[in-house]
């Protein structure tokens, strides 16, 4: 979306069916577990998280080579690299130098986590680095989105490799080019035999033809989906000029006295003007435009925005409009000239999501989230609902949710960052925030004063392998179920979804016959807004050693995993069974850890 007078401060791949069950934390019922004398990790594993390792691509095809480099640090004398599916080893094998290749098992839509580690006897282990790999043939399954936003001459080539380091190093899979149009009803610079060099987008800025090409090949290198972004309803100030009619257009009265549009400031091309997204002979014209577009660039598909709800509007003869339905014409239009373009359209406060999925055109969900969405809570509800709407498929769920909006720092608020992403990933979304060398704050993408801290960058790739190698037990579909759990420790208190502050909130699936139960730390959360407008949000304490009890038999694995220790890499868990219910210690939790019962 487009800021208002720059006050600053959705993808439907068919990785398989599922429908979402039914929505419900972990309670508190039971009784209070003894602590057992000797429970914890059937390894002791020392947390020396010391190198930096990355992949040549953000995703792989089945059987294909991945490559891992070494970026910073020496292999210890007997490095092994581990690959694990969850808890399960698929391969371990001695490694050195500083590059090495693993190919990829044949299965298909599934995440693995890559750890380095050294072994002294049996019950000793270091872990030195993880990394996670999705080996998935289409990224709709799992969507991990980022974004380009500035495409000036400065953008060197070697400025945008910089760029890609931790968008790739993140296994961002595909990325929104916001703005990179030169007018809205007249998106490609040019035409496909005479593309302009340079041209000005719609706030004015340069955007160099040949640094758009140089993302867009960057991306395809890695393994990344381009997508061009673009409105699905606005013209500029000269569209009549450009064969853009006037019957088209879409008005705040049924006299055709004023057209609906978005002001801008002067000093912007033009404001923008809105026109009827159901009109054929719109979709017609755009589709025209689209069509140099795909002719004269690498894009891979169309990310359609809209400016949410716009109130009662008219046509040019008086009638009313209906701009949900329109949005599916829309889409369904646009899905039949370029049926082998992926197409996602962002539900502005999940405004008219419910027709965007009703097409069943999407390559998956997503939603721009504001005021009315800025609970916790909210972040399962939503994706409930759009589920509901995408016929109970299953499908991603991405959010256009910006921190810190209306910050008062020059850096982004760490603990409110981490906090969010932990809930959001845990109840299965993922967050549009990570694009070309900065993180969003805000509805204007190329907007970047605030920045990433050292300790939020290295957190934020340990989340993102979390997100990616765990991809089937977080995103894979599964049913939201209830629990019974309780804690040893009466300063602990446990709390069933939603969040409640001073609690560890509790969320839980059962998935392929595994019970994932995820705890989140409440404890000394200030706030159940995930926006942590005011950047203060405070870090949590650790808890170690927490004794829980879960009811549950036929357990014969159990097993823990966390993105703020060990780099994400799982550590098994011993229990004790007593009747119909299982003792053991969580080893730590901060902000996010994972059970898993198998």
């Amino acid at each position: 979306m487009y800021p208002l007078l720059l006050a600053l401060p959705l993808f439907i791949a068919s990785c398989g069916s599922d429908n979402g069950g039914t929505e419900s934390g972990m309670g508190g019922g039971g009784s209070t577990p003894t602590p057992p004398a000797a429970l914890g990790t059937v390894i002791s594993t020392a947390d020396r998280i010391t190198l930096d390792v990355a992949t040549d691509k953000v995703c792989y095809k089945p059987g294909e080579k991945v490559l891992f480099t070494l970026t910073s640090g020496t292999l210890p004398a007997g490095a092994r690299m581990r690959y694990r599916n969850g808890n399960d080893v698929v391969a371990d094998e001695a490694i050195s130098g500083t590059s090495w290749t693993w190919t990829a098992p044949d299965a298909d839509y599934t995440g693995y986590m890559a750890d380095i580690y050294t072994a002294d006897g049996d019950k000793v282990e270091s872990v030195y680095a993880a990394i996670a790999v999705d080996v998935s043939s289409d990224w709709g399954c799992f969507p991990r989105y980022g974004f380009i936003a500035s495409y000036g001459t400065d953008k060197t080539e070697a400025v945008r490799n910089n760029e890609f380091k931790l968008l790739n190093r993140c296994h961002i899979n595909g990325l929104q080019f916001y703005d990179w149009q030169y007018k809205h009803h007249w998106p490609l610079g040019g035409t496909p035999g005479n593309l302009l060099p340079v041209y000005k987008d719609i706030a004015n800025r340069d955007i160099s033809t040949d640094v758009v090409k140089g993302y867009i090949d960057l991306a395809h290198r890695q393994g990344m989906k381009a997508m061009f972004y673009n409105l699905c309803f606005g013209v500029l100030d000269d569209a009549a000029a450009d064969g853009v009619k006037a019957s088209w257009n879409i008005y705040k009265d049924n006299a055709r006295r004023n057209q609906d549009h978005h002001q801008l400031p002067d000093s912007w091309k033009s404001s923008i003007y809105l026109v009827d997204p159901s009109s054929t002979g719109w979709q017609d014209y755009l589709a025209n435009r689209n069509n140099d577009v795909y002719t004269a660039l690498g894009f891979d598909g169309f990310h359609i925005d809209q400016l949410g709800d716009r109130g009662t509007v008219y046509d040019y003869y008086g009638g009313k409009c209906n701009l949900r339905t329109g949005y599916a014409s829309f889409i369904n239009a646009m899905k039949k000239r370029h049926p082998d373009k992926s197409l996602v359209m962002n539900a502005v406060s999940n405004w008219g999501a419910e027709n965007i999925l009703g097409t069943g055109n999407m390559d998956f969900m997503y939603s721009e989230l504001w005021d009315g969405e800025s609970t916790f809570a909210d972040l399962l509800s939503i994706l409930n609902a759009n589920t509901g709407y995408a016929g109970g498929k299953k499908m991603g769920q991405v959010y256009a949710a910006y921190m810190n909006y209306g910050h008062k720092t020059a850096q982004f608020n760490t603990p409110g960052v981490l906090l969010t992403d932990a809930v959001m990933f845990a109840v299965g979304a993922s967050h549009l925030e990570l694009g070309d060398g900065h993180m969003l704050c805000s509805e204007y993408f190329p907007y970047s004063e605030l920045k990433m801290s050292a300790e939020l960058q290295k957190a934020i790739v340990a989340y993102y392998d979390f997100l990616t190698a765990y991809q089937n037990l977080l995103r894979d579909g599964g049913t939201q179920t209830a629990a019974d759990l309780t804690a040893a420790s009466s300063a602990v208190k446990l709390n069933a979804w939603p969040p409640a502050l001073g609690t560890v909130t509790t969320f839980a699936r059962e998935v392929n016959g595994k019970k994932v139960i995820h705890l989140l730390n409440f404890r000394k959360a200030n706030s159940l807004s995930w926006r942590d407008q005011n950047s203060t949000m405070p870090e949590p304490d650790t808890l170690t050693g927490l004794v829980l009890s879960l009811k549950a038999t036929g357990v014969k694995t159990l097993w823990a995993a966390s993105p703020d220790v060990l780099g994400g890499a799982p550590q098994q868990l011993t229990f004790r069974q007593e009747g119909d219910r299982i003792t053991f210690s969580v080893p730590s939790l901060k902000y996010w850890t994972m059970i898993v019962a198998e």
